[in-house]
C-alpha cells in the first residue's frame, strides 16, 4: 500500500463528509480489495504511545483487512509485547524489512509462517500443525487435477473456473492451483480464470488465508475481494458454501474424531439421506475423513453443466477399514458402484510433517472420460522419492518435480504397468456370507453337566423339592450317552408322570441341553420340530466371496472340501440389494502390488550369524584382559 497511501489519505479526508462511498473509491487508489487509513505506518508510531499508535494503524484497515488481526487476537498480543518492553523495537524491526509481495511471494511467506508452526506450534496447540500440507504434495494434487484439463484451457480462451477446498488451511491448495494456470499463460490467447473458495476451522489459520487472498487479483476482475470466499467454521457441520465446484482438493486431518460435528452430520445424514452430503451409512466417529469424501463429492458441479473433478489426500485406512455393511465399507461401496473414483495413488511414506504412514491421493469425478468408465486406475509412487538434505519432523523425504511429471503421466497415459494397474470396480467388491455348520451333539449326563445347570436361570427358578426330584432322575443315567434329542421326550415323559416336577418347559429342556449337551462331531445334526438341522453357534463363520464370483461356485471350491457339511445362512442378505450376503468394498494396495521377496538362504544367514559371534567374542576377550 505504500506508493498509494499518501493518495488515500487525502481522499479519505477529502470525500469523508460527502456521503460517498468511500469503500469503492479507496480500493480503485490501492489496486487492492484492502486499504489503510491511519496517519502512521509502522515506522512512524513513535516510542512514547507506541501500543495506543499500533491500535489506531490497525483500526484504520478496511474491514476485509482488520478482520485477520482480530482472529489472531493481536490486541492482545500487543499488550503483552508492550509489558516486556519489546513492542517498539519489534515495530522497528519490521519496519526496516521490505515485505512487499514482489520481495517476499506469497508462497514464501506462507513457508515461513509454516515454519514457525512447525517449530513452534506443538508448544502451544497440539492441533496447530493439523492444516499443513507439504507443499510437494500439493503441488503434485494440483498436477494431478488440473493437468488433464489444459487442453480445454487452450481451447477456451478466458474459460472461468472455481476451485474449491473445505478444509483450506493457510490456502496453500487454492493458491498453487491459481499459479498452475498463471505459469501456461504463453499458450493462451486469453488467459484463463479460477477462482478460489474455502473454508477453515482454525481461526489463526482461516486468518492467513484471508492475507493470501487479499493480496490475490483475477485479471477479469481485478477489484474482486477474494478473501470473501473464504469461510471460517467446521465444513461438516456448518457447510458456508452451498455452491458446486469445477475443481475439488483438501487434505482433511488423518484420523481426527468428528464428535463435535456428530449432532449436525446425524441430522442431515437421517433428514436428507442421498439429497445430502452423507447418503450412505456413516463412518466411525473417530475418524471423519471419510466424510469429506462424500462432501467433496456432492460439491461437484453437475454433469450437465461440464461435470467436476476433487483430489483429496487421505491416510490408507479409508482405502480398507470396516467390515462389509458398515459405515465405512458403504461409503466405498457409494463411490465404487455410482463410478465417482477415477484413480487412487500410493505415496512415498515419510512426506509429511507430522506422521511418516503411507497416504494416499483419491481422484474423484462426476463425469468421466469414456475410457475411464467402469474403471479405477492405482498408482505405485511410493518409490518415487529424494531424501531431504535436512528432515523437518517426520519429513525426511520429498517428491522432487521430475517424479512428479512421472506421476501425472503415468495417470494421463491410463495404461497398464508395473506401478499402474486398471482395475473394474467391482474387482473391490465382495459378498460377506455367513457360513452355518449342523450342531452334532450328544447328551451325557455328569457332574460338569450338574454344574452348568446350577448357574442357568431357568433352573435356579424351579422350586427346591422340584430341583431335588429332576436331579435324582436324571442321576440315573450319569454317563450313559444318548442322542440329544432324547432328553425332551425324557422330560415331558417325566413331568407326566410325576405332578411333583412341575412342567416340562421349553426353557427348561433347553437349560438341559445347555447343561448336559456335549458336541460329537461323528454325530447326526440336530433338528428342529420342523425336521431342519439347527446351526452350532460356535462353528459359524463367514466368507468374503468376490463379486462376479457365484456364492455356490465359491463354496464348492473354497469351503466344502474342508466342511462338506457346510451351508450358506440364506436369511443373512444385503440391505440394499436383498441378496444373499452383505455388500462390502476394500481397495488393498498390498494385494496388487506386493512383490514376493524370498529369504535369505539359511546358510548365509548362519555364516553371518557365526561371524557376529566370533566379533562378541574378541570383544569380550579384549575387555577381560
Amino acid at each position: 500500500m505504500e506508493p498509494t497511501r499518501e493518495q488515500v489519505q487525502r481522499t479519505n479526508s477529502a470525500m469523508a463528509d460527502q456521503g460517498i462511498d468511500l469503500d469503492v473509491v479507496l480500493r480503485q487508489l490501492t489496486g487492492y480489495p484492502f486499504y489503510n487509513t491511519s496517519n502512521y505506518t509502522l515506522g512512524t508510531l513513535g516510542g512514547s504511545r507506541t501500543r495506543q499508535n499500533l491500535e489506531d494503524y490497525v483500526s484504520k484497515f478496511s474491514d476485509n483487512a482488520r478482520v485477520i488481526f482480530e482472529q489472531f487476537d493481536f490486541a492482545n498480543t500487543i499488550a503483552r509485547m508492550e509489558k516486556q518492553g519489546v513492542l517498539f523495537k519489534i515495530c522497528q524491526n519490521f519496519a526496516a524489512i521490505d515485505l512487499h509481495p514482489d520481495a517476499v511471494p506469497e508462497r514464501a511467506m506462507s513457508n515461513v509462517y509454516e515454519h514457525l508452526i512447525r517449530r513452534f506450534g506443538a508448544e502451544v496447540n497440539e492441533a496447530a500443525e493439523d492444516f499443513m500440507t507439504p507443499r510437494d504434495v500439493v503441488h503434485l494434487a494440483i498436477e494431478l487435477l488440473l493437468d488433464p484439463d489444459d487442453e480445454l484451457f487452450v481451447n477456451n480462451p478466458g474459460l472461468i473456473r472455481t476451485l474449491y477446498d473445505p478444509t483450506c488451511g493457510t490456502g496453500g491448495f487454492l493458491s498453487d492451483g491459481m499459479e498452475h494456470v498463471q505459469n501456461l499463460r504463453d499458450r493462451y490467447s486469453i488467459a484463463p480464470v479460477v477462482v478460489p473458495y474455502g473454508q477453515e476451522l482454525e481461526p489463526e489459520t482461516h486468518a492467513v488465508c484471508l492475507a493470501g487472498m487479499l493480496l490475490k487479483t483475477l485479471e477479469s476482475d481485478p477489484g474482486r475481494d477474494l478473501s470473501k470466499n473464504i469461510k471460517l467454521g467446521s465444513t461438516l457441520s456448518n457447510d458456508q458454501h452451498p455452491d458446486r465446484f469445477h475443481y475439488c482438493v483438501s487434505n482433511p486431518p488423518f484420523g481426527k474424531p468428528w464428535q463435535k460435528d456428530q449432532p449436525a452430520v446425524v441430522r442431515e445424514h437421517s433428514d436428507r439421506k442421498f439429497e445430502g452430503r452423507f447418503g450412505p451409512k456413516l463412518p466411525r466417529v473417530s475418524d471423519g475423513s471419510m466424510l469429506f469424501l462424500l462432501h467433496l463429492v456432492s460439491k461437484l458441479e453437475v454433469p450437465e453443466r461440464g461435470g467436476g473433478r476433487a483430489a483429496i489426500v487421505l491416510s490408507g485406512s479409508p482405502l480398507f477399514n470396516g467390515n462389509a455393511g458398515q459405515g465405512e465399507s458403504e461409503i466405498r461401496r457409494h463411490l465404487l458402484e455410482n463410478d465417482y473414483v477415477e484413480a487412487i495413488i500410493a505415496l512415498p511414506t515419510e512426506i509429511f510433517f507430522r506422521t511418516g504412514i503411507g497416504t494416499y491421493i483419491w481422484l474423484l469425478s462426476n463425469k468421466k472420460p469414456e475410457a475411464r468408465r467402469g474403471t479405477v486406475q492405482l498408482i505405485d509412487a511410493t518409490q518415487l522419492f529424494m531424501p531431504m538434505r535436512k528432515n523437518e519432523g517426520n519429513k525426511k523425504r520429498e517428491i522432487s518435480r521430475e517424479q512428479m511429471r512421472q506421476i501425472v503421466e503415468a495417470y494421463s497415459a491410463f495404461e497398464p504397468s508395473n506401478t499402474s494397474l486398471i482395475l473394474d470396480h467391482r474387482d473391490f467388491g465382495y459378498r460377506r456370507v455367513k457360513v452355518l455348520r449342523p450342531l452334532r451333539m450328544k447328551a451325557v449326563v455328569s457332574e460338569v453337566g450338574f454344574a452348568k445347570l446350577a448357574d442357568d436361570k431357568t433352573w435356579s427358578k424351579l422350586a427346591a423339592d422340584q430341583r431335588e426330584g429332576w436331579t435324582a432322575l436324571l442321576m440315573q443315567h450319569t454317563g450313559v450317552e444318548h442322542e440329544v434329542s432324547w432328553l425332551e421326550p425324557f422330560a415331558r415323559s417325566a413331568a407326566k408322570k410325576d405332578c411333583a416336577l412341575g412342567k416340562a418347559s421349553k426353557p427348561l429342556t433347553k437349560a438341559f441341553i445347555a447343561a448336559f449337551g456335549v458336541r460329537d462331531p461323528d454325530g447326526d445334526p440336530v433338528t428342529d420340530d420342523d425336521g431342519n438341522a439347527v446351526a452350532d453357534d460356535h462353528l459359524t463363520d463367514f466368507e468374503n466371496v468376490p463379486l462376479g464370483i457365484p456364492i455356490n461356485v465359491y463354496m464348492s471350491a473354497e469351503v466344502l472340501p474342508h466342511a462338506p457339511d457346510a451351508y450358506i445362512d440364506d436369511s443373512y442378505r444385503d440391505e440394499l440389494d436383498g441378496d444373499v450376503g452383505v455388500v462390502g468394498y476394500e481397495i488393498n494396495f498390498n494385494r496388487y502390488f506386493y512383490e514376493y521377496q524370498p529369504p535369505r538362504d539359511l546358510h548365509l544367514i548362519d555364516a553371518d550369524l557365526k561371524t557376529v559371534e566370533a566379533e562378541i567374542a574378541a570383544a569380550l576377550e579384549e575387555v577381560m584382559e
